[in-house]
């Protein structure tokens, strides 16, 4: 495991570890109460009095990080034309490399984009596993795909087909009450399961649970079409894998990120296969632009990358502008996808709702790190009914226009490290926000994170949110009466471990 971790580190990238470590290399350091990391590199965690800690967000990203992104070889290379619309060269240089054979890990190869501008009046589709698009650079005189024309769309749209196929019927967990973080919990029955089985951790939304979180009793708002939440729509599906079996008790991957109590329904397990789910596709080492006709312009480029039932991918080293939405989405279906070292500049839309997610997972066991974004909404976001662990790490916003964090409709367990913006972190109740967003989320924690202001609040039921080494303003949120999540270190320099990340992953590769 030591070697896994030595080859990982080149992809996280010498130059993060350099100023996590400057982060507390002047200073006293001290540490969280709830995890504290010991003399050998190990974590120790610090359950509240329910039995709840901060969970392990270290499995997330392609291949868990336990694989470096790899650098595909070139089957197929494509130039710049020298004028007109670019986007049935590449369409076919793609449908070509989806016909070549995947080697032993899935992979077809690459297409070079030589240098030059590309331009594209619709959109450009991969519905196969094993590829990947690489430019020759991000800069103006690189590879440069433009979105031409009007309308609203993805201009790269990896896109698998939808759906999880039950393997099996649903199993009961008999334990009242499992506590965040936990990775193992007693079952009905563990007949029919083996260790390696990629299961479905199902928790439901019951009428009792919706009514003790107060979302159905969300404010009206003053213009109308307030929605109240409704049991059966916030169940939640979380996709694990079987890690041991002892006798009836399942033990997982990845942790529980919410409470699961017996009295809002409890929970269960079954197994799960997802067939039309694409694998092994990147984007890399180029600049995506949307043409516009004026900076409040509505009808262009909505989104530069898009993914969709898709696991095992990647986006690096691309650099968008004026896109209205986002420089990479991470949609249903999406997990463990790896968005690095890429850029959302200059969005073009008018400044409201529903524009400018510069980076928006929607997808599960994600990792989003050393991304940067400027004038946007929503920089670095999640959608409604998020599972977690998720996780936006060593990223900055600039020229910020709304806030950052779980922005709607319960997202749970996304770990927000080393973030630092111009503008607010906040992880509340939305109430009658959008058309009534409520709760955004819970087991949304900020660690060592910078920005103007913060407003981190504990929902009524089912778990808290936790910011520990905040440096910034507290906010009381958008609405009165709310309880604060779990606040410590505020402006205090020296947290120790500086990544809570980075410390889980190496605390992991330890054993």
């Amino acid at each position: 495991m030591r070697k896994n971790i030595r080859t990982t580190a080149a992809l996280i990238g010498l130059t993060a570890l350099a100023a996590t470590a400057f982060k507390t290399g002047n200073r006293d350091p001290w540490q969280s109460k709830f995890v504290t990391q010991n003399a050998d590199g190990s974590l120790t965690y610090h359950p509240d009095a329910k039995g709840n800690t901060i969970p392990d967000f270290s499995r997330v990203g392609y291949h868990e990080q336990d694989a470096p992104i790899p650098d595909v070889p070139v089957v197929k290379t494509i130039e710049a034309p020298k004028s007109g619309d670019a986007k049935q060269l590449i369409q076919d240089a793609i449908n070509e490399v989806l016909k070549m054979p995947e080697n032993a890990n899935g992979i077809r190869g690459a297409i070079l984009f030589k240098k030059g501008v590309y331009k594209i009046p619709d959109s450009i589709s991969i519905h196969g596993s094993g590829i990947v698009l690489r430019g020759e650079g991000e800069g103006k005189d690189g590879t440069v795909l433009v979105a031409s024309g009007k309308g609203q769309r993805s201009l790269i749209n990896v896109v698998g087909k939808k759906g999880i196929k039950p393997d099996g019927e649903k199993i009961k967990i008999t334990d009242d009450f499992v506590p965040t973080g936990a990775k193992s919990f007693n079952v009905a029955s563990t007949v029919g399961l083996k260790v390696g089985d990629r299961i479905i951790l199902y928790r439901p939304s019951t009428e009792n649970w919706i009514h003790d979180l107060k979302m159905d009793q969300i404010e009206e708002r003053k213009t109308g079409g307030t929605k109240q939440w409704k049991a059966g729509e916030y169940d939640l599906h979380f996709e694990r894998n079987i890690s041991k079996i002892e006798g009836n008790k399942i033990f997982m991957d990845n942790p529980v990120v919410m409470e699961m109590e017996t009295k809002y329904g409890g929970g269960g397990i079954y197994k799960y296969s997802t067939p039309g789910r694409i694998k092994e596709v990147g984007v890399e080492n180029m600049r995506i632009e949307s043409e516009y006709a004026n900076d409040t312009d509505e009808d262009h480029g909505w989104i530069a990358i898009g993914y969709s039932n898709i696991e095992n991918g990647w986006v690096r080293h691309v650099t968008s502008y004026y896109f209205g939405y986002a420089c990479v989405s991470t949609e249903g279906g999406s997990r463990n996808i790896t968005v690095t070292d890429c850029k959302c500049l200059d969005a073009k839309s008018q400044i409201t709702g529903g524009r400018r997610y510069s980076f928006n997972n929607v997808g599960q066991l994600n990792l989003f790190m050393n991304n940067h974004a400027e004038d946007g909404r929503h920089d670095f976001v999640t959608g409604a009914r998020v599972c977690g662990p998720n996780v936006f790490y060593n990223s900055s916003a600039k020229n910020e226009h709304a806030d950052i964090g779980p922005h709607h409709r319960w997202a749970v367990g996304t770990l927000y490290d080393n973030i630092s913006s111009d503008g607010e972190i906040n992880v509340q109740d939305r109430q009658w926000m959008g058309s009534g967003h409520g709760w955004s989320g819970v087991t949304q924690v900020l660690w060592n994170c910078t920005a103007k202001a913060a407003a981190v609040q504990k929902p009524w039921v089912s778990g808290t949110n936790y910011n520990i080494g905040f440096k910034g303003k507290h906010a009381e949120g958008s609405f009165k009466g709310r309880m604060d999540g779990e606040w410590e270190g505020m402006n205090k320099d020296g947290l120790a471990p500086a990544s809570l990340y980075m410390a889980q992953f190496k605390a992991r590769h330890l054993k």
